[in-house]
């Protein structure tokens, strides 16, 4: 048998162009990026961080989006503003290409596999922000990356773009493959979230009728 297709994301006619570009300026970095949620998974990625840069292009492949993200920040002092603030304009330009949020799936859950790292990644793209972050004990390190700001990352990015998200590392020793799991397994959750579903015509996802 062969193996079930992934979900296409085409959007069908009633819905928008889901591209949008957004920037952030200020006196500790300068942002500018392009998103589109109905991509191929291209990503040109540059913020002065080689492994951020590495788990932000994985995320952008193994969720179909395009990104082009330029990222300058004040890496002499700290990593945390680069990183916190890419989570903030990429959060904010995901929820922009949304839109109204019409016909999407709305869910995902994903368990995403990195060797003996296992990630557990649930979204509800809910309009309430909310991060449930349960992870072992980190090693300090990634390179010249602060393993620490990968919590601090999402947790910009669930705030701006207004959704809840869940991570769970079920099992892991390298800090480079749980966090690469978690990256991967929450572009794949999102990848779910965002397809439009047809059978929902027009409709907002919520018995309420909106999302909030």
């Amino acid at each position: 048998m062969s193996p079930r297709p992934r979900s296409t994301k085409a959007a069908p006619t009633y819905v928008k162009s889901r591209r949008v570009t957004r920037a952030r300026r200020s006196k500790e970095t300068d942002i500018t990026l392009t998103l589109d949620l109905d991509g191929s998974g291209r990503a040109d990625v540059k913020t002065g961080l080689p492994f951020f840069d590495h788990m932000l292009t994985a995320w952008a492949h193994h969720g179909l989006f395009d990104l082009t993200l330029r990222a300058k920040g004040d890496l002499e002092v700290d990593a945390h503003h680069t990183v916190e603030d890419v989570g903030l304009v990429l959060g904010a330009a995901f929820l922009e290409a949304l839109g109204e949020r019409r016909g999407i799936v709305r869910y995902g859950t994903f368990g995403l596999p990195m060797d003996e790292a296992m990630a557990l990644v649930a979204v509800d793209i809910s309009g309430r922000p909310h991060v449930v972050w349960e992870t072992p004990k980190l090693s300090k390190w990634v390179g010249a990356f602060p393993s620490e700001l990968a919590e601090d990352f999402w947790r910009a990015f669930a705030q701006e773009a207004r959704l809840t998200l869940h991570v769970r590392i079920l099992s892991g020793r390298n800090t480079h493959h749980m966090l690469e799991a978690i990256f991967k397994g929450v572009a794949r959750a999102l990848e779910q979230a965002v397809t439009v579903d047809p059978r929902r015509a027009a409709a907002v996802p919520s018995t309420k009728g909106k999302l909030d």
